[in-house]
């Protein structure tokens, strides 16, 4: 397989016609636009609640708090799951606090109104004390749809959703080449940023900075704009970039110079890197064949399901409006930016490492450093005091500057370059979707 599922590649996606709409400062700090994304854009599509394996058994349940509501999902008999928002419909206590539990009711802790796995509630005190008789097995939690894909739980808030897999389009066909199912997530993270949830986005729709934020990756990221794919999917609102990896980047002095990590990189599959002094932009196809020759019988059947280039090089895929997966053929990245219940010039940010099962495999390099293969536990990190990963502390390092200098009566709407047309794209979406054209 050595296409980029070509049959989606064409010149109207690689190079999206866009208006050249102005990106005000004020859509990154005003509640007008908080408040117009949040009815208009959060509630309308579909969102990740939490990994699939964390529901084992009938009644066992996750939850996930977005922007001011709250989504609690259980498992059911059938070991399908629904959906319900996390809150009482007595008068409106939230029902759940952690991220997952279970157990064959839910419990509201003001009244003790009990409700069962499917929402159905069971017990309400004095239940005869209603003026349309006995709620009990009629009245119901509020359900919304849920999904599951790719490991992951997914819900969308809006009663006239498109299917999930309608709504990822193209993605869902290019990212299950990784075969993600059964995938374990061994880095969570989370912060509150002080920034709006779009200043992450704008920079996860664009690798203009990746030469002065990260400049350490062009020793084995190829980031040269000419030889990068950058695509929307229009009828989606979803994109993708596509980078070239174990191959040095054409912006370096010496392009052909071998330097860590592409060295290890060719050791990892058993080639030798003095093979490749002078020439280490072949390394990569190189590898490509190794990984042909040598994946399966080190466990990792998926290669089989995914192209040469998914071999080696970064797909980042950004699904509309805020959750960018960057793929590679050892596990991917969330990184995600949510907005925050209350204040637009802030946002919550989630950073997850996601890696296959191989046998044998008990400690993983992550964006973190090592860890156990194993789930991992939330932590939820205070923006500043400790790491969300190096390549992610890069990017949030210019976050604030962004967000103080995006008040400035100086800033006119910017002026991007062709390569950063994703990010123009985005907030036309945006605009379009708000209805907001000012």
């Amino acid at each position: 397989m050595t296409d980029l599922h070509a049959q989606y590649i064409s010149e109207e996606t690689v190079v999206p016609t866009v208006r050249g709409d102005a990106i005000t400062g004020e859509r990154y700090y005003s509640k007008k636009w908080m408040d117009a994304e949040w009815e208009n854009v959060f509630t309308k599509v579909w969102h990740i609640g939490g990994m699939l394996y964390d529901l084992e058994e009938p009644g066992d349940w996750i939850s996930h708090n977005i922007g001011p509501d709250s989504v609690l999902m259980i498992m059911q008999d059938d070991r399908s799951v629904k959906a319900f928002y996390n809150a009482c419909i007595h008068r409106g206590n939230r029902l759940v606090w952690s991220d997952m539990g279970g157990g064959e009711r839910i419990t509201c802790s003001y009244h003790a109104w009990q409700f069962g796995k499917d929402g159905t509630l069971l017990h309400a005190q004095d239940a005869e004390n209603f003026d349309g008789g006995n709620p009990c097995g009629k009245a119901k939690l509020t359900e919304i749809s849920c999904d599951i894909w790719g490991g992951f739980v997914w819900f969308n808030m809006d009663e006239d959703t498109k299917s999930l897999r309608e709504w990822l389009g193209p993605l869902d066909e290019i990212l299950s080449s990784y075969q993600m199912d059964g995938m374990v997530r061994v880095l969570n993270v989370s912060s509150v940023v002080p920034c709006n949830w779009k200043i992450i986005r704008d920079n996860f729709n664009e690798s203009y900075h990746l030469p002065t934020l990260h400049p350490e990756l062009a020793t084995f990221i190829d980031d040269d704009y000419k030889d990068s794919v950058f695509q929307t999917f229009n009828d989606c609102g979803h994109n993708r970039m596509i980078m070239k990896g174990c191959q040095p980047s054409m912006r370096l002095d010496i392009p052909n110079s071998m330097q860590a990590p592409l060295d290890d990189m060719l050791k990892n599959w058993n080639l030798n890197p003095a093979d490749f002094e002078g020439r280490s932009r072949e390394a990569r196809v190189a590898i490509q064949k190794a990984m042909r020759e040598q994946g399966a019988e080190r466990g990792y059947p998926a290669f089989d399901t995914m192209t040469d280039s998914q071999l080696t090089d970064y797909h980042h895929c950004t699904l509309w409006p805020n959750i960018s997966f960057t793929m590679s053929s050892d596990g991917f990245q969330v990184l995600r930016s949510e907005p925050h219940p209350k204040d637009p010039e802030q946002c919550i940010f989630d950073h997850w490492f996601i890696m296959p099962k191989v046998e044998g495999r008990t400690e993983v390099e992550t964006p973190l450093g090592v860890v156990d293969f194993a789930p991992a536990d939330k932590e939820t990190i205070i923006y500043g005091e400790k790491s969300l990963g190096y390549v992610a502390d890069q990017d949030m390092s210019v976050v604030t500057g962004q967000q103080i200098g995006l008040h400035s009566r100086g800033y006119k709407g910017g002026m991007l370059t062709k390569q950063e047309r994703r990010v123009q794209y985005f907030h036309e979406l945006l605009n379009d979707a708000c209805d907001i054209h000012d």
